[in-house]
């Protein structure tokens, strides 16, 4: 019987309520204070100051306990945690751990990392004295219960270990760094741990260890003080938005939990697995009054074990009850937060056996105390929300503090009295991993590992070892049975040869591998009709591999080897000659060769050919004169395999140069290109950082570049990107200042963020394009193109009937002799954020004009069949002029006298190219939601469009993304290899479609 979804929640209120009161009987004397301890009457008494109203606070800390040894956080802070009008450095947070550790035997804190701008990142391990002087055997024991196989699963010594042991619970704040009160609140939390002796305190100290990470993004926090300082220097101005959080990314940071591209993400993984933490709980500000979305709502995500989602539901509804007793308003869990994607900072912990937690609590983006006006959404009262937010409210920092820690010692509490319970479940879990082919399976990815995929197989293969994920290569050929293609077949037995590689799923972490390497479905008539974030991302199709979902265990028992160093499997150089070929088979590292490469000749095949018993596709790097030991250690660097041939094969090619090129970025937001920022640093291909306003302020810029990336700014519209914001108030700078020394990001500043790329910089543009250069736009930017004539014969589908929310989809390749095709099969995966698809017209102006009626699937009632035409009666039969059938991806096809005196005619040498589409709706959804995919099934979706002697290629699909889109990264780097080359090496041909 299917639970409604209201049923559900109530019954799992019912069972954490139970839970609670059982456990905690009386919630009151649970927090009672030390009667001997003095308190810190001053602190105390601005703690109440700045307390808006006295139902913001709780009994747990409305005081602060004084110690004559260890100081409080007002002694770097000037005042109390969440005083108003002043927001600390990381610095200053970390200086005051480390007095905290200087002064007290319970505080250790410890280096966990840096950022990319080598700013540091630390944890401190708050408990009593004792338990951290024995926290490496405490490791050592956890490392066993993480892993049973060192135990041989053997439960009895699992319960002796569980008895030794006490669990760890690891706090992160300020991710999002416009988020602003965690750092102050984990201050005064780390000392309230520390110093005071009420009785529940004492018992969280002695029965497990508090692990905080004040700040995640160190880069953002530093960025966001500078911009509140300036604020505060300049009253009554408009003030800049934190444009840049981290050095790539800003919201994002919180998606970067499959990729594993960012620092910050690798050092607290790394720090959670260090100390095989039970918890990770994250905190967050967007939502009133603390939304405590452990619970959530669905779909939950299909990959976590059954034993975490009664975790959420206990420790959720738990929290809640206890904040309510209370009497603090606006405290809720559930929420329509749909648990889905594992792409969050907290879902570290639910992928590697740990429970993931996520408050959301109010907070105003800086320390001022202010006004709030709420939407009915806000406060409204629902059943999962009682005591609902207040619609107006006066809203303070300090009060945001009250209601983190408040919600932190009453769970910290409860697990502190359930430390067996929790130690159990993360034992069970990490057991039920490693039996995963026994119990739900499958028993192994197998992924194919030849010359063709080994680039991207690398790049997977990091991104499994950055999730501490196991591999293994076949040291002979394996045979196993495979699924079939569709539901109801039989298994089929697959042999794979030597060399495959071997996910298996009989290891601690099987859970993430199998979320990364499966597909995902979201049903378009799920209840949850809001997604919150991507609904697929499976990395077998986004990193376009050939991988095998085996859940037959004879897998298992293959030869096979640990694979501990990706690099191993590539850049290897073999034969003997002057010339060295490259395949092109879609890697992300062939355009980097050429900035590698210092003197030597770099040539691209311009069609197929067969050298030496090898085949090389159209877009081969041909490599003469270089120097051995310089070209061999680039190849390995880059991962990418060479065969000298015995003779220069006799191939149409073009010689490459290293381009110039600059990646262009508007001062309205930065977050979507700074993925593309990241893959241009980590793929080794050099740009300059350039601003629309400095291409308005540069009449030649084909005189400096001859590639410019506008990667998209994210839902920015034309006119925002010519306009600008609004410049009616003062000027709003980003650059360095003694009062903001952080406010740069790759070099580029401005004294007024306001004006945008305006219609000088547009005509510096098209002048760019026109004298021939590449423009490479996506998503909003290929819009912008379009509707500034950067696209003649290129308008958007309008998809309002189709519904795609993050979906991985299957495209085409119309026409493979196009340089940005180079390398690729006739299939490839993309990501697709909504759907965004093109229509191309051989005219300009009025969008696609698509036919209206097409005479090959419908005609007018009249005589014969649907194949037949219609033939008026009393006179001569005229026969018509025949229509040619156009395809959903091609233009209309023109007739002489649609053609005559006709200027919106576009020159067929100007006239768009498309390279690649949609497939159609049958086998166009891979992983994730597609809904009603007529609208768009089979359109373009990159097309190259010219203008003048250059190029503008447009993206709808982008081939840039999170670090998740590997298999994409070529459709970008060929074309900037191939700039000053795209036109097709041969006439299109419609590639015969292929389906995965």
């Amino acid at each position: 019987m299917r639970l409604s979804r209201l049923s559900l929640p109530v019954l799992l209120l019912c069972t954490a309520a139970l839970a609670a009161y059982g456990q905690l009987p009386n919630l009151d004397n649970n927090y009672a204070r030390d009667p001997g301890q003095p308190i810190d009457q001053s602190y105390t008494d601005h703690i109440k100051k700045y307390t808006t109203d006295p139902s913001f606070a709780s009994p747990l800390v409305d005081y602060l306990p004084a110690s004559k040894t260890v100081p409080t956080p007002a002694k770097v802070l000037g005042d109390v945690s969440g005083a108003p009008d002043f927001l600390p450095y990381a610095e200053d947070v970390y200086k005051y751990f480390r007095m905290l550790e200087a002064a007290s035997p319970r505080v250790k804190v410890f280096t966990i990392g840096h950022t990319e701008e080598g700013r540091e990142q630390i944890a401190a391990a708050i408990a009593d004295a004792d338990v951290l002087k024995n926290a490496d055997s405490n490791k050592a024991r956890l490392a066993q219960l993480g892993d049973p196989r060192t135990i041989n699963f053997d439960d009895a010594k699992a319960r002796t270990l569980i008895d030794q042991s006490v669990p760890v619970y690891y706090i992160t704040g300020t991710i999002h760094s416009p988020e602003t009160g965690a750092p102050t609140a984990l201050m005064e939390l780390a000392y309230r741990l520390a110093v005071d002796e009420s009785p529940y305190i004492k018992y969280i100290r002695s029965h497990m260890i508090v692990l905080i990470t004040p700040v995640v993004e160190v880069d953002g926090r530093d960025r966001m003080v500078d911009i509140y300082k300036w604020h505060k220097a300049n009253p009554g101005k408009d003030y800049s938005r934190l444009l840049y959080w981290g050095h790539y990314v800003a919201h994002d940071n919180n998606r970067d939990a499959m990729g594993m591209t960012l620092d910050l993400s690798r050092n607290i993984l790394n720090t959670y697995i260090d100390w095989h933490a039970q918890v990770l709980h994250d905190l967050h500000e967007s939502v009133p009054f603390l939304y405590d979305n452990t619970v959530g709502d669905g779909p939950y995500n299909a990959w976590v074990d059954p034993t975490l989602t009664d975790e959420w539901a206990e420790l959720g509804w738990n929290n809640i009850a206890q904040m309510q007793s209370f009497g603090m308003p606006g405290v809720f869990t559930h929420g329509d937060f749909d648990t889905w994607s594992p792409g969050y900072l907290m879902f570290f912990a639910a992928m590697h056996n740990g429970i993931s937690r996520l408050y959301e609590t109010f907070g105003n983006g800086g320390a001022d105390t202010e006004k709030r006006i709420l939407t009915p959404e806000d406060y409204s009262r629902t059943w999962y929300r009682q005591n609902p937010p207040w619609p107006v409210v006066n809203w303070s920092q300090r009060n945001n503090n009250n209601y983190e820690q408040t919600a932190l010692l009453t769970t910290i509490s409860y697990f502190s009295h359930n430390t067996r319970h929790f130690l159990e479940n993360y034992y069970q879990k990490s057991k039920r991993s490693i039996q995963k082919p026994t119990l739900e399976g499958p028993a192994a990815y197998v992924i194919t590992n030849d010359s063709a995929h080994a680039n991207r197989n690398v790049e997977l293969l990091k991104a499994l070892q950055r999730q501490h994920v196991e591999a293994q290569l076949l040291t002979a050929a394996a045979t196993a049975n495979v699924p079939g293609e569709k539901r109801d077949d039989k298994p089929k037995p697959q042999t794979f040869p030597a060399g495959s590689i071997v996910v298996r799923m009989d290891q601690p972490f099987s859970r993430i591998a199998d979320a990364l390497l499966d597909r995902q479905y979201w049903a378009p008539d799920d209840p949850q009709k809001h997604p919150y974030d991507d609904t697929g991302w499976s990395f077998t199709e986004l990193f376009n591999l050939k991988v095998a979902r085996v859940s037959d265990p004879a897998i298992l028992k293959a030869d096979m080897k640990p694979l501990t160093d990706p690099a191993s499997i590539s850049g290897k150089v073999t034969g003997t000659g002057a010339v060295v070929a490259i395949g092109n088979s879609g890697q992300t590292t062939l355009l980097s060769l050429l900035f590698q490469l210092k003197g030597g000749t770099v040539k691209v095949a311009e069609k197929p050919f067969d050298a030496d018993s090898h085949h090389f596709n159209a877009g081969s790097l041909l490599v003469s004169d270089a120097a051995d030991d310089q070209l061999n250690k680039a190849l390995h660097d880059l991962a990418l395999d060479g065969i000298r041939l015995t003779a220069a094969p006799q191939v149409a090619a073009h010689e490459v140069k290293a381009p110039r090129v600059a990646m262009m970025h508007t001062w309205l937001a930065t977050q979507t290109e700074g993925w593309w920022r990241y893959a241009f640093d980590a793929t080794g291909v050099p740009f300059d950082y350039i601003s629309t306003q400095t291409a308005a302020k540069t009449n030649d810029l084909r005189a400096k570049y001859d590639v410019i990336i506008f990667a998209p700014v994210g839902r920015a519209s034309s006119s925002d990107i010519i306009n600008g914001m609004p410049m009616w108030h003062n000027a709003m700078p980003w650059k360095k200042s003694d009062l903001t020394p952080n406010l740069e990001v790759g070099g580029d500043s401005t004294d007024d963020i306001r004006p945008g790329l305006g219609y000088e910089g547009l005509a510096h543009l098209k002048k760019f394009v026109e004298d021939g250069g590449l423009l490479i736009t996506c998503e909003d930017t290929a819009q912008f193109a379009i509707d500034t004539g950067l696209a003649p014969g290129v308008s958007v589908v309008s998809g309002a009937d189709s519904r795609v929310v993050g979906s991985v989809l299957n495209s085409a390749f119309v026409d493979k002799n196009s340089p940005v095709a180079f390398g690729y099969d006739a299939n490839l995966p993309v990501m697709s954020a909504n759907g965004m698809a093109f229509n191309i017209s051989n005219t300009v102006g009025r969008g696609g004009g698509r036919i209206l009626m097409d005479p090959y699937s419908e005609r007018p009632t009249g005589r014969g069949t649907l194949e037949d035409n219609d033939e008026p009666t009393a006179r001569k039969a005229i026969e018509a002029e025949p229509l040619q059938k156009q395809k959903p991806w091609e233009p209309r096809k023109l007739n002489e006298d649609q053609m005559r005196n006709n200027p919106s005619v576009i020159p067929p040498q100007y006239r768009p190219s498309v390279i690649l589409r949609f497939t159609d709706g049958k086998s166009l959804l891979l992983s994730g939601l597609l809904d009603k995919a007529g609208s768009i099934s089979e359109r373009a979706i990159v097309v190259d469009a010219h203008v003048g002697q250059g190029n503008v290629l447009l993206f709808a699909n982008n081939p840039i993304y999170r670090g998740e889109t590997i298999g994409t990264y070529g459709l970008v780097f060929n074309a900037i290899l191939n700039h000053d080359h795209l036109e097709s090496t041969g006439a299109p041909a419609e590639e015969k479609e292929g389906k995965k």
